[in-house]
């Protein structure tokens, strides 16, 4: 195996490689690996001061050639004076987060991204839309869901302005929240006190930022199942959390009664808001799905439902 400079003659392999043109961005070393008279490997750095950054690295697989081109970098980086190297991971390269655990990288850094007019909007408002949701405990006993309530909401830190309570609809007794509507986490730390409280099954629903819905279902005081139509929308997660925020539809039909065909039909998850309905439709159909129809809404909306009860502290 040969590792020499990359040049123009070797773009098309390369290219070949990474299954596309290049990802752009100034590297200033890039070498190939050559064997058997083709190209079989590609790595490009950026020899920034102190740490150099290894910003691609293709081998088709092979750790023979992923070795040799790293011992070659290796070499350059000590004729600079460096003492580490730097290896990009982009989220969702499974191939160089493999790399990188099996070599003992240590991370030291994350980089994130918000596109420009989505942080314009965020600068403005805080949001990019409202956020709403509810609580529904699989009971009839009123009286008992209000006093839980009157209980823990004083205990919630921001100060909710009310909350009320409607009566069982199929069998779930709902809860709406100022302070949950305003924000989600206190709505997940409600919802989590309810269900240690009442030992029943509890289920949250609720829409984030405008863009996001979310439901999380609680057994005997433990979460069972969540899911989140767009995981990554506050922030890059492991794929692991990623496909555990995908809706698991047996437990769901197991808890809810409802049909495990709709909830995998419904409930789909995707990396950008867009390529789903918009949220509060969303929801809307998920609530129809979960045996709890018009629940989808906040607060203000459920004071002027009837038989709504003010719950008062």
């Amino acid at each position: 195996m040969t590792i020499r400079p990359a040049t123009g003659a070797d773009e098309a392999a390369i290219d070949a490689l990474r299954g596309g043109p290049s990802r752009g961005g100034a590297s200033d070393l890039a070498l190939v690996a050559e064997q058997g008279g083709r190209v079989a490997g590609f790595v490009a750095v950026a020899l920034a001061a102190g740490e150099p950054r290894v910003r691609e690295l293709l081998s088709g697989g092979s750790r023979e050639v992923e070795a040799a081109l790293l011992a070659a970098v290796s070499g350059e980086a000590r004729t600079h004076g460096a003492d580490a190297l730097l290896l990009e991971v982009a989220a969702g390269d499974a191939d160089a987060q493999a790399l990188a655990d099996r070599l003992g990288f240590v991370e030291v850094a994350r980089t994130v991204r918000l596109p420009l007019d989505e942080l314009a909007q965020r600068l403005a408002g805080g949001r990019l839309g409202p956020s709403f949701g509810s609580i529904h405990i699989a009971t009839d006993d009123l009286d008992a869901v209000v006093r839980a309530v009157q209980q823990t909401v004083p205990r919630l830190p921001g100060g909710s302005q009310g909350s009320v309570a409607v009566p069982s609809t199929g069998g779930w007794t709902g809860i709406y929240d100022e302070l949950c509507d305003r924000e989600p986490a206190m709505l997940r730390r409600l919802a989590r006190e309810l269900a240690d409280r009442s030992g029943a099954v509890v289920l949250q629903l609720g829409v984030e930022d405008g863009a996001v819905v979310r439901f999380v279902l609680y057994e005997r005081g433990r979460v069972v199942d969540e899911y989140c139509s767009v995981p990554e929308h506050h922030g890059p997660l492991p794929p692991g959390e990623v496909i555990g925020l995908a809706a698991n539809p047996t437990v769901v039909a197991r808890l809810t009664g409802a049909d495990p065909g709709r909830v995998r039909e419904v409930a789909r998850t995707a990396s950008r808001p867009d390529e789903l309905p918009p949220a509060p439709e969303l929801a809307a159909v998920l609530a129809g799905v979960l045996g709890i129809p018009g629940a989808a809404h906040g607060y203000e909306r459920a004071c002027l439902t009837p038989g709504a009860v003010p719950i008062r502290r």
